[in-house]
């Protein structure tokens, strides 16, 4: 395995051997306790905490998933006087998910495949390049990549940019001189598996999922070491309770009683291929000490092969960081239907409810509804549409379960079922991560208005192909435009402000102490908006698509920036034609619930900075 790095105008290329690992880099026993110890005495691990306020250092910001910061010098006042001070090309042509990092003096970028890691000095003019890290990244993830090459970002402890490769592996760099520290294979390729999730470092734990699900595969969560990347639990998203880590005495799930729920609620053992998988957020509770995070869909979309309720699909799990203990999971979407991924992100939030406050858990998933939960043990507390939907007519609170709408069931039997809301792109896309003020007390998400018709049909799985079955049209829904921006209060359950967009919004949020949003759009624009009435207070165009995820920092000048990705991507790369010109066969007319996008966007690859 070899990796190049660039740093301060050489060339440096250093080999990591290990036949034990394919040629990855893998300390021994005596150097892996070596590193342990020196990581606890530094004070490893004890940063679980909030980061410092001036740095964005995991993805979300916090542990909460927030996405908020206390800079306050962006404000209502000046955030019209927003301009860029800098851009930067990252060479790759791609949908740019996820976001930046900022340590200290440094920002650090991640593209989509082929993964490239960037190191920037954002203490001298320019914001000069410190180093390049160049993994060697197996090309063969291109064809098992379900919805283009994109990458959620990386995660910094103890020294280490941590990230992972489209093609199942996972890498540790040190942050300081961009040399690989250690790189595992964490996925299996060749079963369909893919990477593109941002990883949380919890103590010393690296958490990681697999996608997939568009391939069957048997969906799973993986902990590895900080120090050297092994493995250290798998825990997987359905089967048997031995798998899924659910310990008798340890698991209750808050509307299910019985054993091996994740195997017993499939039929025919369809859960050895159930899909199930992680690619999005990861939320953290130190005082709780348990980690949250949603799963995706189930496989294949025709739900007539899988009968059941088909847990722990589109569902969230909280877990024991420490040995991966399942305590409790809540299933949204049971026997998903429609492509209703929950990878989405998990905000842990506490909130005023019937008169208490409550240590909540809230989600808006795909499927259309705005969840909140209990975070310590699952129960469900409210659930409210926030766009048109049309699957079920409303969530049963006592039961935990939707009210279905027996018209708009699927499967292969009952032909194309039209009027679907929302779409399988989601009311809200799982890649797209809402922001939470503890000013305003308001969410702010983006949100899309997409219904579809559904057809599905038997399916064979073929191992490493696709395993799916289904045609889905998409058509905008109520009202014509296809996307918007919301403000959302969780407590009343209800939409206080909504800025309507013209086409599918995709970016995620961003909101800070100057009440101050911040989001992207699909046809390119960046915008700053009032975080308490809406009102927009700039708009710059970034040249691409942003489906990233705004971060703000403060430099070492001082001052507070806003940095952001545009790159058009994601499923819409795969949905609408025209927008790559290095490519003479993409001539596809855009499909036709958004014929116009290629009047407004092409594929891109920037990082923007702007500042006052």
């Amino acid at each position: 395995m070899s990796a190049s790095i660039i740093a301060a105008g050489r060339e440096e290329r250093g080999v990591y051997e290990n036949p034990s690992n394919k040629g990855r880099s893998r300390p021994g026993a005596v150097v892996r306790l070596f590193l342990a110890g020196w990581a606890l005495l530094a004070g490893f691990g004890a940063r679980a905490a909030e980061p410092p306020r001036g740095e964005w250092t995991m993805p979300a910001g916090d542990y909460a998933t927030t996405r908020y910061s206390p800079l306050a010098d962006i404000t209502t006042a000046n955030a019209a006087r927003l301009h860029p001070v800098w851009t930067f090309s990252s060479g790759v042509l791609g949908g740019h998910e996820g976001q930046p990092l900022v340590i200290g003096q440094t920002m650090y970028v991640v593209t989509p495949w082929p993964n490239v890691l960037y190191a920037f000095d954002l203490s001298r003019e320019g914001y000069p390049l410190r180093w390049k890290y160049r993994p060697n990244v197996s090309p063969n993830a291109i064809g098992i990549s379900c919805c283009d090459v994109v990458n959620r970002g990386a995660a910094y402890a103890a020294g280490k940019i941590v990230y992972n490769l489209l093609d199942g592996h996972t890498v540790a760099v040190d942050a300081t001189s961009g040399r690989e520290v250690w790189n595992v294979q964490s996925a299996d390729l060749g079963n369909g598996e893919t990477m593109t999730m941002a990883p949380v470092i919890i103590k010393d734990r690296v958490i990681i999922g697999a996608s997939g699900g568009e391939f069957g595969i048997y969906g799973w969560l993986k902990a590895l070491d900080l120090s050297d990347g092994h493995v250290l639990w798998t825990a997987r998203n359905s089967g048997p309770d031995t798998e899924v880590l659910a310990k008798p005495g340890v698991f209750r799930a808050p509307y299910d009683e019985g054993t091996d729920l994740g195997a017993r609620s499939w039929a025919n053992d369809s859960w050895k291929t159930a899909g199930a998988p992680v690619w999005g957020w990861i939320s953290y509770d130190p005082e709780l000490d348990l980690l949250y995070y949603g799963t995706g869909n189930a496989a294949p979309y025709n739900a007539e092969q899988r009968l059941g309720d088909n847990k722990w699909t589109a569902s969230v799990l909280a877990r024991r960081p420490g040995d991966g203990s399942l305590v409790w999971a809540y299933q949204f979407t049971p026997h998903d239907n429609w492509d209703y991924d929950s990878t989405g992100a998990m905000v842990l939030v506490d909130l005023p409810i019937a008169g208490k406050t409550t240590h909540a858990l809230v989600h808006f998933d795909k499927n259309g509804f705005a969840y909140t939960l209990d975070r310590t043990n699952g129960k469900l507390l409210s659930a409210t549409s926030f766009v048109p939907v049309t699957w079920a007519s409303s969530i049963d609170l006592t039961s935990g379960r939707p009210v279905l709408v027996d018209a708009k069931q699927t499967g292969a039997t009952r032909g194309n079922v039209t009027g679907i809301c929302p779409s399988l792109e989601g009311g809200v896309s799982p890649s797209s991560p809402p922001a939470y003020s503890p000013r305003t007390h308001l969410f702010y998400s983006s949100t899309n208005n997409l219904c579809m018709d559904f057809e599905s049909r038997r399916s064979t799985r073929l191992k490493g192909t696709p395993y799916m079955g289904v045609n889905s049209p998409y058509h905008p829904g109520p009202g014509g435009y296809r996307g918007s921006f919301m403000a959302w209060d969780a407590v009343s359950g209800r939409k206080v402000w909504e800025n309507k967009e013209d086409f599918p919004t995709w970016s995620g949020a961003l909101v800070t102490a100057g009440d101050v949003a911040f989001y992207g759009t699909l046809d390119g624009y960046f915008k700053s908006i009032d975080a308490r009435s809406g009102k927009v207070l700039s708009k710059f165009k970034v040249g691409s698509g942003v489906i990233g995820n705004p971060i703000t920092f403060r430099a070492p000048d001082g001052r507070q920036y806003v940095a952001v990705y545009a790159g058009y991507g994601g499923d819409w790369a795969l949905l609408t034609g025209d927008i790559r010109s290095e490519d003479p066969a993409d001539v596809r007319a855009p499909v036709d619930y958004m014929k116009d996008i290629g009047r407004h966007t092409s594929q891109g690859g920037l990082i923007w900075i702007f500042g006052l």
